[in-house]
């Protein structure tokens, strides 16, 4: 029962956590961006699958437990460590990329502290969506990169006034340039939109999770 479907989902997703890095460190881009894009939408799925057939199958197991919040935080720290490593640190960025980090740290270590009475603070429903925000802002973000490499290599060896009356539309764009640069601007902003209400939720639940260790901290 250990070793059952859920539970090896579960593992698959962990693996995948710091497969995100290599990516970038043995793979150009955009090949690295699309791996990792490739990776969290199966990260997300994979963690649907897991808690659903776990729960039809009658096979929810205390490693499962464990392991599944643990999968979905690896995935995103060591994501958002490569996003933010790759970025111009934009305070937009890292702004909510800091507030996700420094919440996940802060609830790990409370759990840490509870110990035995650590099951007070079970996984909540928000907290689900919260991960499930985070892993598509990730993806979106990680595709902006694929859109950003095509454009600039349909652009290589153009000067600035072609690229511009390309994009003004006076002249035929031949090479999608509008729809490469349109691509690489909204998957920025929806990703960065996705990443702050991510991040919002995640000092909900955080709060939420010191609210209820509270009767445990006095004394």
């Amino acid at each position: 029962m250990i070793w059952n479907v859920p539970n090896l989902l579960t593992v698959l997703r962990l693996l995948a956590a710091p497969l995100v890095a290599v990516m970038f460190l043995y793979f150009t881009r955009p090949y690295a961006d699309l791996f990792a894009v490739v990776l969290f939408v199966g990260a997300a799925i994979t963690d649907w699958f897991d808690g659903y057939l776990a729960r039809a199958w009658g096979q929810q197991t205390k490693l499962g437990t464990m392991l599944d919040p643990i999968a979905d935080k690896a995935m995103v720290v060591i994501a958002l460590m490569v996003i933010v490593g790759f970025s111009s640190w934009s305070p937009w960025l890292v702004l909510p990329a800091t507030m996700i980090l420094f919440r996940e740290v802060f609830v790990s270590g409370l759990r840490e502290f509870l110990g035995d009475t650590a099951g007070t603070l079970k996984v909540t429903a928000l907290a689900k969506w919260k991960t499930t925000l985070q892993m598509v802002a990730i993806a979106v973000l990680f595709s902006q990169g694929v859109f950003e490499h095509y454009f600039g290599m349909s652009i290589w060896g153009m000067d600035n006034e072609m690229v511009s009356a390309i994009l003004n539309g006076d002249e035929p764009d031949l090479l999608g340039l509008r729809w490469k640069l349109s691509g690489a601007e909204w998957s920025g902003r929806i990703g960065l939109w996705l990443l702050w209400i991510a991040a919002a939720l995640t000092l909900i639940t955080g709060w939420d999770y010191f609210r209820k260790a509270t009767p445990y901290l006095k004394g």
